[in-house]
């Protein structure tokens, strides 16, 4: 029998001992054994540490978004291994395409990334914050990644998923990572890992894996490691509980199970398309793996009239699923990911028959097409009903982690809300329904205890992901009994694994260390306009000071007939009483317009096109007779990558543009972009 390997400190080793036996989920065979008996978990995270860290954090964000997208596409060609393993975990093709290639995508998300960072191994944070009245003291938050290791303990429903997920976002920050699945499903996590080493495109230490115990390895983690846990609310507990990620102040993560529900708008009726929407979400959050999945529907609040209609609805739809062996074509729901976990199922409803009844389905046998359903972790779906959700506790506080939900009814929307949050926090809730103010009520009401709400209706429908689907750029969390955690998000959860840093000191200090310019830093002006600049020749802080000019009524009135900008401000004399102008001031754009006039160098030359506008502000009304020039400063550079092979290699350049009128001060500022041609093509 194969034993899965662990993949740590740059090779491949084998824990010692027999290990924990894994079984084939469909049929009850034995696939392998894992362990990590035998391992130095502290030598583990050292290596992380002193190899795969200082790799990690010499790359810029756009040279590890780029190294996530090759991942991407190498992992991609691997698709045929990675699901012929995954049908042995109980999945169906369906289950797996959202492990597997959901778990890709996330990849490719955070690759796409790169582009909201700037080509360096840091980023700048917020704005920059004026700290005195000169101007030559200001603050500027900076994020740099964290100099340890992230330790991920997943949960066992989604072997690829949960780690894809995972490394995407501590990658892109520079932080190298080690991954412990669940190990009754680590076979296939370890498939898609041998994949990943074997293409060379991480640097070395970058991710080790560890298929088996934990053992001791929080024992050794520090301030500067990251912790984080998808599981039980109960281990995860433990694990936050822990001395040395107390005593260390380890940053810890979790994601827990928790009992999400789905509310049905009082406004739905049976001949509504919203009403066949409700019914479709409530069975593939029941029969998608299983029920196994940590957003799954526990909960169903309906309206107390339609109790009846909805129950024999939904038992209609869950009679139609064909169970049995995933790798059958016909087969829309697989097994449970091993007997202990199916025990475990049972035990739980066990609980909630205390108070429930069974509406659909049955405890004690399931028809299988194409399996043995004794053999198989196979069981039946399971609808329950409880018509007192105010006076049960267990319906609220207990979850079976398979194909159960339990219906419940509420009176009013305020209802639905308390009943809502009586799960004490909650990954995702969902309400179907047609009315705006329904949603609006109800997401108000019920937002503090839920990490995400989707609000479904037949104008979304066709496109909705669905109720249990996180996605990459959206939080993945929620309060309470959820854990209080996020996962993903975007730019945000690339921050959980950085350090911030408010740094203080002068404009020029701080644009030296950002390579962004700060106002009242340093400037250089030469005698080659900056226009003239390739991208590469152009530096943070190259400035053009151009003459002036006077703006004169003739042409505020030209730029009104131009623009069709007839404002009473610009063109009506008679109606200023009561305003802030004594007198027709200049329009902002046009003001805009005239320092470009100024500031543009009209030849041709390196620069390709103006790109767009990131800010703008007008700051002081412009009269006929005032003089303006402008101070144009290259505040960033942004590279660009070539679309292919004929594409101009180019980067984009923001310029500060300061306005200011005869007494020197401001009257605008705004922030262009252009798009600047490379000397090097």
């Amino acid at each position: 029998m194969k034993k899965l390997g662990n993949y740590v400190t740059g090779r491949w080793i084998n824990g010692d001992g027999e290990g924990q036996a894994l079984y084939n989920a469909v049929n009850g065979e034995t696939i392998g054994y894992a362990s990590t008996r035998g391992l130095d978990f502290n030598a583990i995270l050292e290596y992380g540490r002193k190899t795969g860290n200082p790799a990690l954090r010499k790359l810029t964000f756009h040279e590890r978004g780029l190294m996530l997208k090759a991942l991407a596409l190498h992992l991609r060609n691997h698709l045929e291994k990675f699901y012929s393993i995954s049908y042995k975990t109980g999945a169906t093709k369906a289950d797996s395409w959202v492990d597997i290639e959901g778990g890709i995508g996330n990849l490719f998300s955070y690759a796409s990334l790169r582009r909201k960072f700037p080509n360096e191994p840091y980023c700048t944070d917020g704005d920059s914050i004026p700290l005195g009245k000169g101007g030559t003291f200001m603050g500027q938050h900076i994020l740099v990644p964290k100099e340890g290791v992230v330790v991920h303990i997943n949960a066992f429903n989604f072997p690829v998923w949960g780690m894809l997920e995972k490394i995407a976002v501590n990658l892109l920050a520079g932080v190298p990572a080690v991954v412990k699945p669940a190990t009754i499903t680590s076979y296939l996590t370890e498939a898609v890992v041998q994949e990943i080493i074997a293409s060379g495109i991480l640097p070395e230490g970058s991710l080790q894996l560890l298929c088996g115990s934990a053992g001791n390895l929080l024992d050794h983690v520090t301030a500067q490691d990251v912790v984080t846990f998808t599981g039980s609310a109960s281990t995860g507990l433990q694990l936050k509980s822990h001395p040395r990620i107390m005593t260390e102040n380890v940053p810890f993560t979790m994601e827990a199970d928790s009992l999400n529900c789905i509310v049905l708008g009082d406004d739905v009726t049976p001949s509504m398309p919203e009403w066949d929407i409700f019914i479709k979400e409530v069975r593939r959050e029941m029969t998608t793996k299983a029920g196994q999945k940590c957003t799954a529907i526990r909960r169903i609040f309906v309206p107390q009239n339609k109790m009846e209609d909805v129950w024999l609805a939904l038992g209609k739809a869950l009679s139609q699923t064909t169970i049995g062996n995933p790798e059958n074509e016909k087969v829309r729901m697989g097994s449970l990911a091993g007997q202990s976990q199916r025990e475990e199922v049972l035990a739980q409803v066990q609980k909630l028959l205390a108070s429930s009844q069974i509406v659909y389905g049955s405890l004690d046998s399931v028809q299988v097409v194409d399996a043995d359903a004794k053999k198989g972790a196979f069981m039946s779906p399971l609808l329950l009903k409880n018509e007192n959700p105010f006076g049960s506790d267990a319906v609220h506080s207990v979850e079976a982690f398979g194909p159960v939900s339990t219906i419940m009814p509420y009176n009013s929307m305020e209802e639905s809300i308390a009943l809502a949050k009586k799960g004490k926090g909650s990954l995702v809730c969902s309400i179907v329904t047609a009315s705006n103010a329904n949603a609006r009520e109800f997401v108000l009401g019920a937002a503090t205890h839920h990490g995400r709400i989707l609000v479904l209706n037949n104008e979304c429908a066709k496109e909705s992901t669905g109720h249990g689907s996180p996605l990459p750029l959206l939080v993945h969390g929620g309060p309470g009994r959820a854990g209080g955690g996020e996962e993903m998000g975007g730019v945000r959860g690339v921050h959980h694994y950085m350090q911030r840093v408010a740094l203080q000191g002068s404009p020029t200090a701080i644009t030296a260390i950002t390579n962004v310019y700060q106002p009242g830093a340093q400037t250089r002006e030469e005698e080659k306009h900056p226009f003239r600049k390739y991208f590469e020749e152009l530096q943070i802080g190259d400035t053009v000071i151009t003459h002036k000019r006077t703006v004169t009524e003739a042409d505020i009135v030209n730029f009104a007939n131009v623009s069709w900008d007839h404002f009473y401000a610009h063109t009506d004399h008679t109606s200023l009483e009561g305003t802030i102008f004594t007198k027709p001031v200049a329009h902002g754009y046009f003001i805009l317009s005239a320092a470009a006039g100024l500031f543009v160098d009209a030849k041709k030359g390196p620069v390709m096109l103006n790109y767009g506008l990131e800010e703008c502000r007008f700051i002081k009304p412009v009269y006929a007779g005032a003089t303006i020039g402008v101070q144009l400063t290259c505040k960033e550079k942004v590279e660009q990558e070539k679309k292919d092979e004929n594409d101009i290699a180019k980067g984009i350049v923001k310029w500060l543009v300061q306005v200011t009128d005869e007494t020197g001060e401001q009257v605008a500022v705004a922030t262009i972009l252009t798009m600047v041609a490379k000397k090097n093509q």
